[in-house]
């Protein structure tokens, strides 16, 4: 078997590729190696988020490794924090999609509404289409966890929140679901 060392220069070679197929195995390697995980950081994050400028990669990226290395105290809340102020929108989303494993069970969260609001927070005035995006997911993640929190961060808010969030978390507290059904 690898060793942790070995797998983070898999991972690195692989990175440096840069296209998406290679992102996809490279960030499923580490994931899945406990050791090289174990040796993820904010430094590491860091170089791997270099040149990341699109959607898909964000997102996988961000609850692959970010959010569970975020959840799993690897990676620091001066990290995430720096990243939404960034005047990079990647880095922005970045920061609110690596919320989505600290209430996501699939992803190994326990539900963590203090730091998911801590976050959303400092985004509450960005209008970026990919940031309004990320903070809906991050939000209506977190309200599967904690409504009341939610609930209450939005009522808080609600002048500051874009319309397609308060829309969207709305509907995801009333009926379960992101948008609500038309009816016919």
């Amino acid at each position: 078997m690898e060793s942790g060392e070995e797998v983070i220069r898999f991972v690195r070679a692989l990175l440096d590729g840069g296209n998406w197929p290679e992102h996809v195995v490279a960030w499923e390697s580490l994931a899945a190696h406990r050791e090289a995980f174990a040796l993820v950081d904010d430094e590491l994050v860091e170089e791997m988020a270099a040149g990341l400028c699109d959607w898909p990669s964000i997102d996988l990226y961000g609850v692959t490794i970010v959010g569970r290395a975020w959840n799993e105290r690897q990676v620091s809340d001066a990290r995430m924090s720096s990243w939404t102020k960034s005047e990079d929108r990647w880095r922005r989303r970045l920061a609110l999609v690596a919320t989505v494993p600290l209430n996501a069970k699939s992803r190994g969260g326990k539900g963590d509404t203090s730091r998911t609001l801590d976050i959303c927070r400092v985004l509450l005035d960005d209008r970026d289409d990919m940031v309004v995006k990320a903070m809906s997911w991050a939000l209506r993640e977190a309200a599967k966890r904690d409504p009341d929190g939610v609930r209450a961060f939005l009522q808080k808010e609600e002048s500051r929140l874009a319309p397609r969030v308060k829309r969207e978390v709305r509907s995801k507290l009333e009926t379960g679901l992101k948008n609500r059904r038309r009816t016919q």
